[in-house]
């Protein structure tokens, strides 16, 4: 069965859609069959993954309204995983959702004909708890958040684990943290550093020992519709994404190793 997690954080600008596209390409990489699915209207990891997103028809939004099956609206990309993409018409969802009963399930009852395709589904969360997000992590069993580590990124880290809790009581009472990943890192700031060790002091084990460094190849791969690893596999980011897989892995299979990117040596280059 499929290990699902939603790569959620309300603090927009954090590295969701970065995560959730080249983590899905790195567990490909290591022979995993994955599923990435977009549930932002913007459609930017529809683009990301080379998907025309004006083309790309049906979407998640014909699931959610029930005009459409998984299994017709899943399109094998050119890197080894499946991608549910979206555009701008998954917006109207959460409007047409309103009067529809279950409304918060629907993506979890859409998931379970396929769950035993896979190894891995990650969902690219908005940064919104809207209906969309609600969907997500009514279906997710754990969430992956990634955080830049910075004063304001705590502060929404602490409202992001309150809602987290009000999902658990009243939708989806086996919801978790998978891991916190600490993404955009800049060794050389003090304060990144002293969140960085908060982080680690008060989450313990849930903090991703693997670090995403800030990364020009990152930045750039997706106007080329590419994950990094596609695009420049010996650039940081791309070896930086491969160790978090394997310490995704590693984690599933109870393996206890070191990794390249969980130092925060990691210096601000291609």
């Amino acid at each position: 069965m499929a290990k699902i997690l939603a790569v959620t954080n309300q603090k927009g600008g954090v590295g969701k859609t970065t995560t959730a596209v080249n983590l899905s390409a790195c567990l490909a990489t290591l022979g995993q069959r994955v599923l990435m699915i977009d549930l932002d209207p913007q459609g930017n990891a529809t683009t990301g993954c080379g998907v025309f997103k004006r083309e790309a028809l049906p979407t998640v939004y014909q699931i959610l309204i029930g005009r459409s099956s998984l299994a017709d609206a899943r399109i094998a990309t050119e890197f080894g995983f499946d991608i549910l993409p979206a555009n701008r018409e998954l917006a109207g969802a959460e409007v047409e959702l309103i009067e529809v009963g279950s409304r918060e399930y629907r993506l979890r009852d859409a998931l379970a004909s396929a769950a035993g395709d896979y190894d891995f589904i990650l969902m690219d969360c908005p940064p919104a708890l809207n209906m969309l997000t609600v969907n997500g992590l009514a279906a997710a069993q754990a969430v992956m958040i990634p955080m830049q580590c910075e004063y304001y990124a705590l502060e929404g880290l602490t409202d992001l684990v309150a809602t987290l809790k009000k999902v658990r009581a009243n939708l989806n009472p086996m919801l978790e943290i998978e891991g916190l990943l600490r993404t955009m890192f800049d060794p050389r700031s003090t304060l990144t550093q002293q969140v960085s060790s908060e982080l680690e002091g008060h989450f313990g084990d849930k903090v991703y020992r693997t670090i995403i460094p800030r990364n020009v190849r990152l930045a750039e791969a997706p106007s080329y519709g590419k994950p990094v690893i596609a695009f420049d596999r010996n650039s940081r980011g791309a070896q930086a994404y491969l160790s978090l897989a394997q310490e995704m892995l590693d984690r599933r299979d109870g393996v206890v190793r070191a990794h390249a990117g969980e130092t925060a040596d990691q210096g601000v280059d291609a």
